[in-house]
């Protein structure tokens, strides 16, 4: 008897081996690159303490059975030294990363396991794809998403929870379009776990089930997508010592969720406007519709990616959540795939559908220069320097680092990010050579510098704006703090 399996029918082995060959070519070859350009940007000293140092000192302490403690993000914005990520962002999936731990302490393992969780996408949005459009299709569309902007963005940066989204997301609409509700749940369920804002991607999917007019489904989806975020951000994330309003961006509307949302339905022109203001957030937007050609408008599974894109949009601070740098796009860009891959099936263009799968290709490559790849490309700075003031740092210290030294030094040391506050630590690794988050100037970092060796911090290492200084035994000076 023969059946159908993802790769093919059982007893055709030529066209079982061809596309299982395929497939898994296409996803060694995207978890391949990621963890190539990842481990290349921190061999460069390109990544940095603030967001890399803080995932390695969380999944260090889940991998000692501890909470995912971070000293540098909880000393840095006055948290405290024992402070939990969980108070942060929820994000309990990245406990999922500890026993990799166990195999390698450092950030290395961080960066391969996000290019290995990010190339993880692409056997279910194939499967989406095929189903839709067909094998070849369904390559080409597999590899538009490998080279897509979004997901190089985040490849570049650090490491983050995003990392998860994109498999769990695509498993998610994937099992529901096969027929598989249970399968579906656990994915999204698991995708709660990875940041307090997920809901918003299942309240999403609730809108594309009510599109369809499946409203026994989609209003309580909707419903428990919202409630996931309310209960994660006011409950959850204060339990562990966070607050619940320090990443609220919607102060234009209002200082809270009751406030902004009344503003946002009596005022519906105010909250359209800041949609598109400033006018880098429709640029975004228009990039994010460019990268699939716009077909995903041809399919309701858009309206999965409407709230959480929403969300970013009608922020009016944190800049960073509008752009196309970093790792904010990464969190839809599958969604957008999938409902590329059904827009083309829903098409009604006289024009083969391979073709139109191979276009989104052709775009993704047309614009790997003009991103995070691109970048790559560019020498790195006084590697020398740096490796030098990392290698000058003793074993088992406690070191203020600057930003993008202190994930040299995190397998080894006690990494607090060198910010504009003196911590007063043993060892400090100061950089004078260029601006260097938080600082907003050279001539700051130089300052801090001349105040720590008018405080009897002794240089031990300087070459091309590094210093290292060790500061003198006694007492720390006592109205400056010490965390």
């Amino acid at each position: 008897m023969r059946f159908t399996t993802p790769w093919g029918t059982v007893g055709r082995r030529p066209r079982l081996d061809r596309t299982a060959t395929a497939l898994t070519v296409i996803t060694a070859a995207a978890a391949a690159l990621y963890s190539a350009a990842g481990l290349i940007r921190l061999h460069a000293f390109r990544l940095g303490t603030y967001d890399l140092v803080i995932f390695d000192q969380a999944v260090r302490s889940y991998s000692r059975f501890g909470l995912p403690v971070s000293i540098a993000k909880g000393v840095h914005n006055d948290f405290g030294p024992d402070f939990s990520v969980l108070g942060d962002h929820w994000s309990p999936i990245l406990a999922s990363l500890a026993p990799f731990y166990w195999l390698h302490d450092g950030p290395e393992t961080l960066l391969v396991l996000q290019g290995v969780l990010l190339a993880a996408a692409i056997p279910p949005l194939w499967l989406f794809a095929r189903r839709r459009l067909g094998t070849a299709a369904a390559h080409l569309i597999a590899g538009a998403y490998a080279l897509s902007w979004p997901i190089a963005e985040a490849v570049v940066f650090d490491f983050h929870e995003v990392a998860f989204a994109p498999a769990l997301t695509a498993w998610m609409i994937e099992r529901h379009d096969a027929g598989r509700p249970r399968q579906a749940v656990l994915a999204g369920a698991l995708l709660l776990c990875v940041k307090e804002d997920m809901g918003l991607v299942i309240a999403g999917y609730g809108l594309f089930l009510i599109a369809v007019r499946r409203f026994r489904v989609g209003l309580p989806l909707v419903a428990a997508g919202l409630a996931a975020v309310v209960i994660t951000t006011h409950v959850l994330i204060p339990a562990f010592g966070g607050r619940a309003d320090y990443y609220w961006a919607y102060g234009t509307l209002g200082p809270d969720l009751p406030s902004a949302a009344v503003r946002a339905l009596t005022h519906p022109l105010d909250a359209l406007a800041l949609l598109v203001t400033p006018s880098e957030k429709a640029a975004t937007v228009a990039l994010l519709g460019a990268m699939v050609l716009f077909l995903c408008l041809l399919s309701p599974l858009t309206l999965i990616a409407v709230p959480p894109l929403a969300a970013r949009m009608l922020a009016g601070s944190f800049p960073n959540w509008w752009g196309t740098e970093y790792h904010y796009n990464a969190f839809i860009v599958v969604v957008l795939f999938c409902a590329a891959a059904d827009g083309i099936a829903r098409t009604r263009l006289v024009v083969r559908k391979t073709p139109l799968a191979a276009s989104l290709l052709s775009v993704a490559v047309a614009l790997v220069p003009f991103f995070a790849y691109g970048r790559l490309l560019t020498p790195a700075p006084r590697v020398q320097a740096a490796s030098g003031a990392a290698a000058a740092v003793p074993d088992g210290v406690l070191v203020e680092a600057a930003n993008y030294v202190g994930p040299a030094l995190t397998s080894r040391t006690r990494v607090l990010l060198w910010d504009r506050r003196p911590r007063w630590a043993p060892w400090v690794v100061a950089d004078t050579g260029r601006m260097t988050f938080p600082f907003t100037g050279v001539d700051e970092q130089r300052a801090r510098v001349a105040l720590l060796r008018r405080n009897g911090y002794q240089v031990v290492y300087e070459r091309d704006g590094y210093v290292v200084l060790r500061a003198a035994p006694g007492p720390r000076p006592p109205d400056l703090g010490h965390p």
